[in-house]
């Protein structure tokens, strides 16, 4: 599979990241198989969060196992130094490993927790000060907000080394500064910051729940996701070919599999179909940014 330099960290993700809140659905054996799936096919970059349930757990056993092979993310959704410390402590422990490769402040979504965040007593001193111990070897930043925060943040955070953000066909073909994430692209580009996609396979909300409970839904993402190969070969080829570093698997474990095979295969996507994909689907509903949909 192919590899791409994560910004200017010294490493090489594959094209692919494994997004592990996917493990939360799967009792240990089946957490198991899939890790040893992903690596198998020699996913490097593996992504988790405290807040995706028992994920962290999950996780643990074959990231132990594996741990050299694993370039391991993380995140906290603490805005201030002691929850931020807290929890960075609590995933160490979860996860069972004594650091954590890449530490990510989740989330952004509004101007006020970005002050908090760069602020004294704010998360990024505990992230920095847990770097400076070796806990933590670099700092990122994950939003699907508003990308003018995200331009915000880079202003503000001059050692921030990684971004995940949205991208897909819907996002890009929609008009207006609040879907601009190609802006963001092409900055963190300029400033050796590596890019990780998120919702590269979303093809809109679910109905609301009145119409279809949660417990009703055919696959556990957040959003409405895209299922056959061919279209997530298509959605990964697209969001692959706009300068990501990696792209991130959805949350489902059903889909995982399509998706490694599409990143194996994955050799590129000209202009011309780029442009008819976005066409093609500019006016479907967009699951991002985030806050215009709560």
């Amino acid at each position: 599979m192919q590899t791409r330099a994560l910004g200017e960290t010294g490493h090489d993700s594959t094209v692919t990241t494994f997004g592990a809140i996917a493990l939360n659905w799967l009792e240990q054996e089946g957490a198991n198989q899939l890790v040893e799936l992903l690596l198998d096919h020699g996913v490097n970059h593996f992504d988790v969060a405290p807040t995706y349930g028992d994920a962290e757990l999950k996780l643990g056993p074959k990231l132990r196992q594996h741990r050299e092979e694993i370039f391991l993310g993380c995140k906290t959704q603490e805005r201030e130094y002691e929850g931020a410390r807290r929890k960075l402590e609590q995933s160490l422990t979860r996860l069972g490993v004594d650091h954590i490769d890449l530490y990510q402040i989740h989330g952004l979504e509004y101007e006020e927790e970005l002050d908090t965040i760069t602020g004294e007593g704010g998360a990024l001193a505990a992230i920095r000060d847990a770097r400076a111990e070796g806990l933590v070897d670099h700092v990122g930043l994950t939003s699907h907000g508003d990308p003018q925060l995200i331009h915000d943040a880079l202003d503000r955070i001059d050692d921030l080394e990684t971004l995940m953000l949205p991208m897909n066909p819907v996002v890009v073909g929609k008009d207006g500064a609040e879907y601009d994430y190609a802006s963001v692209l092409e900055r963190a580009d300029d400033l050796g910051v590596g890019t990780l996609g998120i919702k590269a396979f979303a093809k809109g909300s679910w109905p609301s729940t009145d119409e279809l409970p949660e417990a009703d839904r055919p696959y556990a993402n957040w959003y409405r996701p895209v299922d056959t190969p061919d279209e997530i070969r298509e959605r990964f080829d697209f969001a692959a070919a706009q300068g990501l570093t990696s792209v991130v698997t959805p949350g489902d474990p059903k889909l995982v599999a399509m998706v490694l095979d599409a990143a194996e295969r994955y050799d590129g996507m000209d202009d011309a179909a780029q442009r008819s994909l976005v066409e093609r689907l500019r006016h479907d509903d967009s699951p991002v940014p985030e806050q215009l949909h709560h």
